[in-house]
Order: C-alpha cells, then sequence, then structure tokens
C-alpha cells in the first residue's frame, strides 16, 4: 500500500486530489497539510512514501519543507513531488535540486496524477510526461550553474552516456533499446550513476546532467 501525503493550503486542491487516490486499491492518503510546517511535522510523525507538495503555502513554502524532509535521515525513505502551475518560474529548478522526485501541473489528469504517486513510490524519478523535461530545461538554462562536482570524473564514458539519456528523460527500457543494452544492464548503470554522484533518484541526475553542461536545455531526444 502506498502512502500519501496531501499538502496545500487549499482545501479543494486537497480533496481534489484524495478523492481521487483513495478510489484506488493501491494508494491511501494518511493525512493532509495546509502549510509547510504542517507538511514537515506530518512527514516526520508518519513517514509516509509520497509526498505531494505545493510551493506556495503559508508559514513555510514548500520549497523550503521539501528541503527539510529529502535531508532528514529519518525521513530517507519519503519522496516528494512538486505541486505547481506554469507561472512558477525558477522555484520548480529549485525544487528538483533539493531533492524533490518531480513535479505535475495542478491541472494533471487524474491518470497523470496516480501514475506520478506510483512512480515516485517505487523510487523512480517523474521525468515524464515531455512537458517536465521542457520546464526542467527552461529552468536550467536561466539560473546561475555551480561548478561541476568532481564525483563527474569517476563517471565511466558509458555511464555518462547513460547520464544524458536520463536527462532526456528516457525510462530504462528505452535507454537499453538507444544503446542495445539488455533493461538490466541499463538499470544497473544508472543506479551506479545515482551512487557515484550521490543522487537521491533519477531527478536529482537530471540537474546534475544541465549543471555539468552535459546536456543543452531545450534538447530533446528523437
Amino acid at each position: 500500500m502506498i502512502r500519501a501525503l496531501l499538502a496545500d493550503d487549499q482545501n479543494l486542491v486537497r480533496a481534489g486530489f484524495r478523492s481521487i487516490l483513495s478510489d484506488e486499491d493501491d494508494i491511501e492518503v494518511v493525512a493532509e497539510a495546509a502549510n509547510g510546517a504542517e507538511a514537515v511535522a506530518r512527514a516526520r510523525e508518519l513517514r509516509p512514501d509520497v509526498v505531494l507538495m505545493d510551493i506556495r503555502m503559508p508559514e513555510l513554502d514548500g520549497l523550503e519543507a521539501t528541503r527539510r524532509i529529502v535531508t532528514d535521515p529519518r525521513l530517507d525513505g519519503v519522496r516528494v513531488i512538486i505541486l505547481t502551475t506554469f507561472d512558477l518560474d525558477d522555484y520548480v529548478y529549485g525544487a528538483l535540486r533539493s531533492g524533490a522526485s518531480g513535479f505535475l501541473v495542478k491541472d494533471t489528469e487524474p491518470a497523470e496524477l496516480i501514475h506520478a504517486v506510483r512512480v515516485v513510490a517505487r523510487g523512480d524519478a517523474l521525468i515524464a510526461p515531455s512537458v517536465t523535461r521542457r520546464l526542467i530545461a527552461e529552468f536550467a538554462g536561466r539560473v546561475q550553474r555551480p561548478a561541476p562536482g568532481p564525483e563527474l570524473d569517476s563517471l565511466t564514458e558509458r555511464e555518462r552516456e547513460v547520464m544524458t539519456l536520463v536527462a532526456a528523460g528516457l525510462s530504462n527500457d528505452e535507454i537499453a533499446a538507444r544503446l542495445v543494452l539488455s533493461p538490466a544492464t541499463a538499470k544497473t548503470h544508472v543506479s551506479r550513476i545515482m551512487t557515484k554522484l550521490g543522487a537521491r533518484d533519477r531527478a536529482q541526475v537530471v540537474v546534475l546532467a544541465y549543471e555539468a553542461g552535459m546536456i543543452t536545455p531545450g534538447w530533446l531526444t528523437p
């Protein structure tokens, strides 16, 4: 059973998401929070699998709440999906750098919401649909990039190739097909990349790839 926490200051949004998720046999909404501080407190209390986190909330915004959750060693298994709208410029990129596993626009279709929760709960990052790649590319092109860390030097040529495809939003199966590998081998490469980079999940691999200039903003693999 996937245990979800809903954090949004709008009652209507929380009620709508709860209604959608509660209809699924494998998802349980264990709590709601009306602000970021409450979201962090409930996450520490209940340790849900997934937190759906609005960015703009009173007392503590979703960006800082996300940072507190993902840096808390007691919450290592908790994943955060940021809820946003298209007018939230650099906040989305900042959330991914802070450790969020992906993001959704608030008017997403119910099926996409359910899919997102399941994807993130099993430890993957919400890199698809393609709108996610476009937004990450846009923000990565506008923010100041930090210098790449020495961890990148530890990657093999093949691992750097795989990392570029991860940054383009390809799944393990798609990477395997592109590089003529078995899906298990592709998965192993991705796992090794994450270990070497100290990345929490694929979303952070994407961010690091853009920051290192391994993929240019707006580039999409055909």
